[in-house]
């Protein structure tokens, strides 16, 4: 059973304690993946083409004989309508709103997804693998005093996370922030802002005091999910548990 240090706010090792037994499941990429996938797939919002559309036009065709092409057009004009293979027809195969994007995963398997993404968080090579900065003299994940929860204001937060040695991974999300490639940008999600901590915590103070912090996310123990410990699909999320959030993880099952 691994052992890791617990830090005070002001950075300095107040004790060591084991890790509870879920961080000693083996990493499976390949079932978290899976369970991030289905996880995505279950929040799309479907969506699909009026079955009318590109039909409500008033069309003959000038029959067989004449020498010409045979497609619908405008009875108002020659322009050629509704025929798939014409300007301004109809789509030959439009996206159904029937259509159900749903995806299931076994309950075992969902779990075991969940619990080898934490146990990634552990692992310094596969941390640094996605991409996090940290100081390597730091044992992960990162636990701190039970007095972080208390903090109320966000430059305090920022003071804890740069004694600890684990700020310059915000840094790097506020350097990594860019305009999104594509037409994603002039529909309401212009930016793209890179990963920073997982913040775990009993308390809602951490809440309002973090959430300003750049690629940062908060949680409970009782609300962390693939999406959270692994986004994107890729484990290994650099993670910062409270002591009373850690006790609290190791009584689940």
């Amino acid at each position: 059973m691994a052992k890791v240090n617990v830090y005070g706010t002001d950075g300095a090792v107040k004790e060591t304690i084991d890790l509870p037994q879920v961080f000693d499941t083996p990493y499976r990429p390949d079932v978290i993946q899976k369970s991030f996938n289905v996880l995505h797939s279950n929040k799309r919002q479907p969506y699909g083409a009026d079955p009318l559309a590109g039909t409500k036009h008033a069309t003959a065709s000038v029959g067989k004989g004449r020498g010409q092409s045979r497609v619908p057009r405008l009875t108002q004009g020659r322009t050629a309508a509704l025929a798939p293979c014409v300007v301004g027809g109809r789509r030959a195969h439009p996206p159904k709103a029937e259509k159900n994007w749903k995806e299931k995963m076994n309950k075992k398997e969902k779990l075991l997804a969940k619990n080898s993404a934490l146990a990634a968080t552990k692992d310094k090579e596969i941390v640094t693998g996605r991409g996090h900065a940290f100081d390597e003299k730091i044992t992960l994940p990162v636990i701190i005093a039970d007095e972080f929860e208390k903090i109320k204001k966000t430059k305090d937060i920022i003071t804890a996370l740069e004694k600890i040695g684990i700020y310059n991974d915000v840094l790097r999300s506020i350097n990594g922030k860019h305009i999104r490639a594509g037409r994603g940008k002039s529909r309401g999600r212009k930016y793209r802002i890179p990963k920073s901590l997982l913040i775990v915590s009993t308390k809602d103070t951490l809440e309002k005091s973090s959430n300003n912090l750049c690629g940062v996310d908060i949680t409970k123990p009782d609300q962390l999910n693939i999406e959270y410990l692994a986004p994107g699909g890729d484990a290994g999320r650099l993670t910062v548990f409270t002591k009373s959030a850690l006790q609290q993880l190791g009584g689940s099952k």
